[in-house]
């Protein structure tokens, strides 16, 4: 089964901010996880936090109440807290780790709200679908996507999309070399090129995806290891977060 992050935290105590995904079309199923959606029904009162999880993956962000603001991210290793005011709608395409080839310089990692100066067609794209509901937008979303594959910007990675669907038989960086049939040094290089993440730090990033979809047990030693890993990437021990955040 592909790799399938879970959606980032939103506190539930808030009951006005909607988030969507709908899976791409199947000749895309190797590229794209998802295409997402997050807005707020109504204006908030007050300023809401958005929880930013790692996951390894690379997102295109577009603002579609400043159809200007877009973006390329990625967080790394850490959860991060983005407030994103009291009233926002944003919309992207959520690539699987690894499928990125676009110019690593131009992925940030954190709050985007600055207009968009790259080469990416965003702003246009942004612009075209900003007056559309979600579901009309998902295949203008597919069209960019097609573009990003003629430019050689996007490309199926065959050592990621291995590791992806085999997660359950990796426990430890040996076995992702393995696995992949690379030697350490070639993992590394290739990982840290196609995903900006060490081969230790990827795992780390992906068994705490795992960890809201299977027992600790089955991915970590012991409880103790579970929770400071958990706590080291999204800021939470396990059962804060879970009591705070939708999952």
């Amino acid at each position: 089964m592909m790799y399938s992050p879970i959606q980032d935290g939103i506190d539930k105590s808030v009951r006005s901010v909607q988030f969507s995904e709908v899976p791409p079309p199947s000749s895309l199923a190797g590229l794209v996880h998802c295409f997402w959606e997050l807005k707020t029904i109504t204006d908030l009162p007050e300023d809401f936090h958005y929880h930013a999880l790692p996951d390894a993956c690379v997102n295109i962000l577009f603002n579609q109440i400043e159809t200007d603001i877009a973006g390329v991210t990625a967080l790394r290793t850490q959860a991060e807290v983005l407030n994103l005011g009291k009233s926002f709608h944003y919309v992207g395409i959520q690539f699987y780790p690894g499928v990125w080839q676009g110019n690593k310089e131009e992925i940030v990692d954190r709050y985007v709200g600055t207009p968009y100066s790259g080469n990416l067609p965003l702003i246009q794209t942004s612009q075209t679908i900003a007056v559309l509901e979600f579901d009309r937008k998902l295949p203008i979303l597919s069209e960019l996507v097609q573009w990003f594959l003629k430019e050689n910007l996007i490309t199926v990675n065959v050592v990621t999309e291995k590791i992806l669907t085999q997660l359950d038989q990796i426990h430890t960086v040996a076995d992702m070399a393995r696995l992949t049939e690379l030697s350490p040094r070639q993992l590394q290089r290739i990982l840290n090129r196609s995903t900006g993440l060490s081969p230790h730090d990827l795992l780390k990033v992906l068994r705490v995806q795992q960890s809201f979809r299977k027992h600790y047990l089955d991915l970590y030693a012991d409880q103790s290891h579970y929770i400071h890993s958990f706590r080291n990437i999204t800021g939470y021990t396990p059962a804060k977060y879970i009591a705070k955040f939708d999952v």
